[in-house]
């Protein structure tokens, strides 16, 4: 069997489990191996192979991790009422569910000897590079405790003894490269970048040292091994990679540690007497081979184990096109949008905010009403169901936005409820920023949502979240004194989970300032989600480019038109940077213009190619980024984007020129298609077409022609008979 076959099954799940003089839990998952040991009463990592090897090949030389150089070797850290409840632990149990889909999930319980605690450690296996791990932490005592420090996965992560093996020249500086998202503010999504990993302690943070656009997420890889670690926080609110590197300049031995933690004012929250928090889950997984082998191997473990939610399934990719209060939002200018973005292929027209506020106040007070969500009766004064059927009547469904978690300043609810809002540690209060953890509040927002989609038969909802992440870090008043992000992301992430389930026919579409809210635990909810309110060319390209390596194209919604990136770049441009995702559509021109005809059938041509040859491939698709980040992109003066499906019978390519480029030709060697096959390479700004081996696709690529600046390229490329 090859490798690459072996890396196309990846379904084998395993756990090896050792009781010799010391017990050993081995997770096997394809082949990626991770090992922990639990030793003299604390769980702490054993090491990492992803060439399938348990670490005791050699039985009685098992190639443990040498623990010596690290502080806290843990795998994991709580802290409760200032106490640390990594050490000094009894092993209870151990438990292997095997689940339906082929998965298991291993569960370790352990009990503190010196406070009334049990942790449960859960793993789940699901045959692919990367695995689930969550923590239950019960408060067995009569009082309540305070969680103030946690770690879901920790400890050390390599140890290296001899550099100069790998390379004589090996410097310890020169080892590891850390890859994330470097910026964290709004409209700057995707920023992904490499850069050297120093020989101090490293944090990645977002959503509460640093802004919220940051997506929780991380790439490290051993330049001198070939090794890369992948992983993903799904967590709403504040997040911390840490990645301690002791070396020295001219140090031959090197040893690396880490912690994905859950950040945030302490203590993060109140555990009550008899409770069980349960941990946000991280994952985390490891391989042999490029950037590109991570992201897929991460691909297959989101669809499989991750946003497998039956109600909230993303493979359909409908067409959304909307408007909002950047337009007159009448009746007649709705219905004449409507039309346009129906004519154009949209399948779903979505009325965004101003739909509750008077005529002529859409632009200037949509922030302020939030909260009043009845529509407007000047605004449809025959009601908002004379638009809505007018969409069903010509073919499309029907969408409505709102921003449920967040109440304007001029809402009657607002003005009743001011005990719904709660303090910054300064004591400020803060504005329209509904406390979930007040259960009347909650209830209320629920029953709004629920309330909307029932009595507009909504075949779409959007949600929108406009906050800072200052503002979830708040003050809660209780006996004992606590913040309340913990406990409100809980109850926000269970309303979406129950409502997705009550209403399973209804696409649910997220947003939250663009990109402020996009982890594994809030998309679970969510058919797809809006992954940044920056669509002007070329930030809206790097932000596919890198979106694209964390999560996969079923979910990633990218808009054509709309947002100010009508004045910039191509118009193939504009359509081109959504078709590899799931693709959002906006108005082209005003409802009293006359229709560009040659504008018109351009975005025609490529939605009809969109939902005929790229969409269904879409679900199982794989993706392969022939820039990594924005300073590749920079330096070679072009960005290309390759979607191949999963048989590799067809891929689709964008290619895209950036500001100052001088490229005038750009060659693309397709990764995701058979050395074996034979293809028709089709070049969409001529119609061109030829066939070719995939011998020769794969050794001499194919060449675009000559291309301007902010000016782009699609190719398509289809199996075909020899």
């Amino acid at each position: 069997m090859s490798t690459q076959c072996c890396k196309e099954k990846q379904n084998y799940v395993n756990v090896f489990l050792r009781n010799q003089n010391e017990p050993v839990y081995c997770y096997r998952s394809g082949l990626t191996v991770y090992e922990e040991r639990f030793l003299d009463g604390a769980l702490v990592p054993g090491g990492w192979n992803a060439a399938g090897y348990p670490l005791n090949v050699l039985s009685n030389y098992p190639s443990f991790i040498d623990l010596a150089p690290y502080m806290e070797p843990t795998s994991f850290h709580v802290e409760l009422d200032g106490e640390n409840m990594d050490f000094f632990l009894e092993l209870k149990n151990y438990e292997e569910i095997q689940l339906e889909n082929g998965s298991k999930e291993a569960v370790l319980t352990l009990r503190s000897t010196i406070k009334p605690v049990e942790i449960k450690v859960h793993t789940l296996l699901d045959g692919t590079p990367m695995f689930t791990r969550w923590l239950e932490v019960t408060n067995l005592s009569d009082k309540d405790m305070a969680l103030s420090r946690l770690s879901v996965l920790s400890g050390a992560l390599e140890r290296m003894k001899n550099l100069r093996f790998y390379d004589a020249d090996a410097c310890a500086e020169d080892v590891y490269d850390i890859g994330y998202f470097h910026r964290n503010m709004t409209c700057e999504e995707g920023d992904f970048g490499w850069e050297s990993l120093k020989f101090e302690r490293t944090a990645i943070s977002g959503r509460f040292h640093r802004g919220r656009h940051r997506y929780p997420a991380f790439f490290l890889k051993n330049k001198l091994t070939g090794m890369i670690w992948f992983g993903q926080m799904a967590w709403s609110s504040g997040f911390e990679f840490l990645f301690d590197y002791n070396a020295g300049h001219e140090s031959n031995a090197t040893a690396l540690s880490f912690e994905m933690s859950v950040t945030g004012y302490h203590p993060l929250r109140l555990i009550a007497a008899g409770e069980t928090y349960v941990s946000p889950k991280v994952h985390m997984g490891a391989i042999f081979g490029t950037l590109d082998d991570a992201v897929n191997a991460t691909y297959d473990h989101i669809r499989k184990s991750v946003l497998n939610l039956p109600e909230a399934n993303g493979d359909a990719c409908l067409i959304g096109a909307g408007m909002g209060p950047e337009h007159d939002m009448s009746v007649e200018t709705s219905k004449s949008f409507a039309r346009q973005m129906g004519s154009l292929g949209g399948e779903i027209f979505i009325v965004d905010a101003g739909w509750y506020c008077p005529p002529g106040k859409e632009a200037s007070e949509w922030w302020k009403r939030t909260g009043d969500w009845d529509f407007d009766k000047d605004r449809y004064p025959d009601g908002i169901e004379e638009l809505i059927d007018y969409v069903h009547s010509i073919g499309m469904k029907f969408g409505l936005w709102m921003e449920s978690e967040r109440l304007g300043a001029d809402a009657k609810i607002c003005r009743e409820h001011p005990e719904w809002f709660k303090k910054r540690p300064f004591g400020e209060t803060i504005p329209g920023f509904v406390d979930f953890t007040n259960p009347e509040a909650a209830a209320w927002v629920e029953s709004e949502i629920a309330r909307i989609i029932e009595d507009y038969k909504l075949d779409l909802f959007r949600v929108d979240y406009n906050i800072n992440s200052e503002q979830y870090n708040y003050v809660k008043d209780t006996v004992r004194y606590e913040y309340g992000t913990v406990k409100h992301y809980e109850a926000v992430s269970a309303m979406y989970g129950r409502l997705k389930k009550r209403f399973p026919g209804v696409i649910f579409e997220n947003c939250a300032s663009g990109g402020g809210r996009l982890d594994l635990d809030i998309l679970r909810s969510f058919n797809h989600t809006w992954v940044s309110d920056e669509q002007k060319a070329p930030m809206a390209q790097y932000i596919t480019n890198g979106l694209s390596l964390v999560l996969p194209p079923e979910r990633l919604d990218r808009l054509v038109s709309g947002m100010g990136c009508h004045a910039y770049a191509s118009l193939d441009a504009h359509i081109r940077n959504a078709m590899l995702g799931h693709v959002s559509l906006n108005v082209l021109n005003p409802a009293a213009a006359e229709y560009n005809e040659l504008q018109r059938d351009f975005i025609k041509h490529s939605v009809d190619v969109y939902k005929s040859f790229i969409r269904p491939m879409i679900p199982t698709s794989r993706m392969y980024h022939h820039n990594e980040d924005i300073s590749g992109v920079r330096k070679d003066g072009y960005s290309a984007l390759e979607l191949a499906s999963a048989d590799k019978t067809k891929a689709a390519i964008t290619v895209f020129t950036v500001p100052g480029s001088k490229v005038q030709r750009v060659n693309i060697i397709p990764r995701g298609l058979d050395l074996s096959g034979t293809y028709r390479v089709t070049l969409d700004n001529t119609g061109e077409s030829m066939t070719v081996t995939g011998r020769d696709l794969l050794m001499n690529g194919v060449s675009t022609r000559i291309m301007g600046v902010m000016t782009s390229e699609l190719i398509l490329v289809e199996a075909v008979e020899a």
